[in-house]
């Protein structure tokens, strides 16, 4: 069995699609409107797919307990670049080990997004 994707309902497409492509850095692979009104967006290449869904009758976005982590090269440069996007970090950085540290952010739908370096 293979991981396909995680799948996050949120409420407007534009603002989460610019996040995931602008902040984590996944290009889009695809983006449609089903016949039943639903807005569906994938982002990301190879093993790391997210899917977006939007529409009339899809559940409300909840994103407690739930958490995306991205690997990233350099923590520092990534924390510089979340500055420069005046996003607020919402915890961290914290280092529970000498081989890994990382931090959180929420994307516009309050899901935790955590971006990890290993060391």
């Amino acid at each position: 069995m293979k991981f396909c994707w995680c799948t996050l309902s949120v409420k407007n497409m534009d603002k989460s699609v610019q996040f995931y492509k602008e902040v984590v850095g996944l290009p889009v692979t695809r983006r449609f409107t089903t016949d039943a009104g639903y807005e569906l967006c994938f982002l990301g290449e190879g093993e790391t797919k997210v899917e977006l869904v939007c529409g009339p009758k899809h559940p409300v976005p909840c994103g407690v307990g739930v958490s995306l982590g991205f690997e990233v090269k350099s923590l520092e440069d990534m924390m510089d670049f979340i500055k420069e996007k005046e996003l607020p970090i919402s915890s961290g950085p914290f280092q529970p080990t000498t081989s890994i540290k990382f931090f959180f952010v929420e994307d516009p739908d309050g899901y935790s997004v955590q971006f990890v370096e290993n060391l």
